[in-house]
């Protein structure tokens, strides 16, 4: 069974998020502080957080660099009613998952619970999945882009972004079918999209590779370059 730990200075809100995911049988622990939220980590096994950022006694951003500075690979989904895309570069830099704003519907933060429960633990049964295309090596499951031979270590979505431009080399991928393939639902944040390519453009520069993701403007985004 799944645990969930709901982080939120708002006790209805965490009612509300409470209620629809025990509805799924997942196990459901609340705090109403990042402070508090930490003594839970501390004293039980979280595999998700919904984690707020505007927060007394250890904000949202406390709770990700506490994660950070242990070494804790928890999946964590922010949502905040904090929309500049500086907070969504930041959360997104010290390792969230996800970023939805407030208010949000249960439903769809529901499918992006589940969709991130999936990508972290796929159908079992499978042998390992490598990628590979040209000097770029990315192991699936764990998490790592090797460019010639330099190594990187992805977030969840990193991960699955680069899966998707690798394994469609040079192809034109639309937002939609990028959000549908690796976030695994319809509603695309196009804000949350470019700071995660950003983050992998920069991935790129930083190996110093013949190869970018490159904008379509009005459709999306394509991995192009020397040999692809």
């Amino acid at each position: 069974m799944e645990h969930i730990l709901v982080v939120d200075d708002d006790s209805q809100i965490r009612e509300l998020i409470r209620t629809h995911i025990e509805q799924t049988g997942m196990r459901v622990t609340e705090a109403e502080s990042g402070q508090q939220a930490i003594e839970r980590l501390e004293g039980d096994q979280v595999d998700v957080i919904i984690l707020d950022l505007m927060m007394d006694n250890e904000d949202g951003f406390g709770v990700l660099r506490y994660l950070n500075n242990r070494g804790l690979d928890i999946l964590t989904i922010v949502v905040s009613a904090r929309r500049q895309e500086q907070d969504k570069i930041t959360t997104l830099g010290l390792g969230a998952d996800d970023y939805m704003t407030k208010p949000f519907s249960p439903m769809e933060l529901m499918a992006r619970i589940q969709a991130v429960l999936r990508r972290r633990h796929p159908a079992s049964g499978r042998s390992s999945l490598v990628v590979r295309l040209n000097q770029m090596v990315l192991d699936v499951d764990n998490y790592t882009l090797l460019i010639y031979k330099e190594k990187f270590t992805l977030t969840l979505v990193e991960q699955g972004l680069m899966q998707l431009f690798m394994q469609n080399p040079d192809r034109v991928m639309t937002k939609l079918e990028i959000y549908q393939q690796v976030w695994q639902h319809e509603r695309y944040d196009d804000n949350n999209l470019s700071v995660y390519i950003s983050r992998l453009r920069k991935l790129l520069e930083r190996a110093n590779s013949p190869w970018e993701i490159q904008s379509v403007r009005g459709v999306g985004y394509r991995l192009t370059g020397a040999g692809l």
